[in-house]
């Protein structure tokens, strides 16, 4: 008998299995998969950082070497990029399976099925039952992409995310149905490497949910890399012929409709639950209409014993989020009192420049009503940018304006993602931008744009 087992080791899985067998509960995780990590370290975080790192790298030396007085003949070798990506996801999945059993966590593989509160039935790939009893289950299976009726993915004309990361060559036309993170990141990756991309977005602009000043600048800055956007635009048909797929689209704004054609189109129109499977319909656990699963403030499903956590119930699709929902159920399970502050939860797309955000956007403080300040300032204007020669973008800081509290962080430009991190630990000490303004920060470094901007809140931002 377990205290708990976790089904599913992506993020939250393997995250909440260490932290509760930390935490003296007799833990397995159970795996459908042949390695652990999930989504995340297999076919979705971990290898789309490593290609967008290594694309950069090659974009790097094709147009800005000359710049800082270095010259070289550059080539793309594809191959050995994929070579790189597929070995660093290799080494972070086997570094999951060293932690299991250093916390000497029991493993199973196979697909996991509840059959009863108490009870999982592990089934293998040779058809194989073995049945797990557990004092708490907790379903962490995570989320797939959504296919659309009329772009089947066969992960070669028309790929899923996962397709995107395994090209075999550099395709010349790369559509992009979809211009949330996903569709951005994998523009990102095979505009450097020498395709001409269009985005097609249903909306009128870039990730709506993110502060609009901040997805307008990186449009501008990945137009200028040759990256095309087709705004309100309705994909309607697909046709693929041969090596190309022609798309039939429907544009919103005068109901015209025409066709567009490429030699790979990646559909990235969002993900789903992947909640089918695990035997919680026949258990009666309360799902919505997308089939995601409603938890309540201690993650526990209406049925006792039963818990889910990360893309399977509501809020951001973010491994970081499934990771504190792991450790906040763990410590829950363990009597302690979990939690997690989902208005500390980060946003980041790591294109180039990368966009981070955390906390209310400005359009949202506007709706809401809220009092508020706002604080910007340039990478323009910060030294250490210009010695990078990385300038585009900006940070934005908005305060509450009758506490100073700061509630939201936004910035696009160079490091975004690392920037971000201490307005998030500012936000979550309950800190104000005066708080932030008057912090040390080292000369030269990135970090004094977000100084800076903290002092404009009071409009006190100095040139750097």
């Amino acid at each position: 008998m377990f205290d708990v087992v976790w089904i599913g080791s992506g993020p939250g899985g393997y995250v909440g299995a260490i932290r509760s067998a930390q935490l003296g509960l007799k833990t397995a995780v159970i795996e459908k998969d042949k390695t652990f990590g999930g989504t995340c370290l297999n076919v979705g975080c971990i290898p789309s950082k490593a290609l967008l790192e290594s694309s950069e790298h090659f974009h790097a030396a094709l147009h800005d070497f000359s710049t800082h007085g270095i010259k070289a003949k550059v080539e793309l070798d594809l191959p050995a990029m994929l070579g790189r990506k597929d070995k660093v996801v290799k080494e972070l999945t086997q570094g999951i399976a060293f932690l299991f059993k250093k916390n000497k966590i029991e493993s199973y593989k196979g697909l996991g099925r509840i059959l009863k509160p108490g009870l999982v039935e592990v089934t293998a790939e040779d058809g194989t039952k073995t049945q797990i009893e557990a004092k708490a289950i907790v379903c962490a299976t995570g989320s797939v992409p959504v296919e659309l009726p009329f772009l089947k993915f066969d992960e070669q004309r028309i790929v899923s995310s996962t397709g995107a990361l395994s090209l075999p060559e550099v395709p010349k036309r790369f559509l992009v149905v979809g211009g949330g993170v996903i569709g951005l990141e994998m523009a990102s990756v095979w505009s450097r490497l020498g395709s001409k991309v269009t985005v097609i977005e249903f909306a009128d602009r870039l990730c709506p949910m993110m502060n609009k000043q901040m997805m307008s600048t990186l449009q501008k800055v990945l137009a200028k890399t040759g990256v095309e956007f087709m705004f309100q635009t309705k994909v309607t048909a697909s046709e693929v012929k041969g090596k190309e797929v022609t798309l039939t689209y429907e544009n919103m704004k005068d109901n015209s409709t025409a066709q567009i054609t490429g030699d790979v189109v990646l559909v990235s129109t969002g993900r789903k639950a992947f909640s089918t499977g695990l035997g919680l319909e026949e258990l009666g656990v309360t799902k919505d209409a997308r089939g995601v699963v409603q938890v309540d403030s201690h993650f526990q499903t209406n049925v006792p014993g039963i818990y889910a956590i990360g893309d399977l119930i509501p809020g951001p699709m973010l491994a970081h989020k499934a990771e504190e929902e792991g450790v906040a159920v763990a410590e829950i399970l363990a009597g302690q009192a979990g939690h997690v502050n989902y208005h500390t939860v980060p946003n980041v797309i790591y294109t180039h420049p990368e966009v981070a955000s955390v906390g209310y956007t400005e359009e949202q403080v506007k709706e809401m009503g809220i009092p508020h300040k706002i604080g910007t300032f340039p990478f323009l204007a910060n030294g250490r940018a210009k010695a990078l020669g990385m300038t585009d973008g900006l940070v934005k800081i908005i305060a509450d304006e009758r506490s100073d509290k700061i509630i939201g962080g936004h910035i696009v430009g160079p490091r975004a993602s690392e920037l971000l991190a201490e307005i998030v630990v500012a936000m979550e000490f309950g800190g104000s931008a005066e708080d932030l303004a008057r912090s040390f920060h080292a000369h030269p470094t990135l970090n004094e744009v977000v100084r800076e901007a903290a002092l404009n809140v009071d409009k006190r931002a100095r040139q750097l």
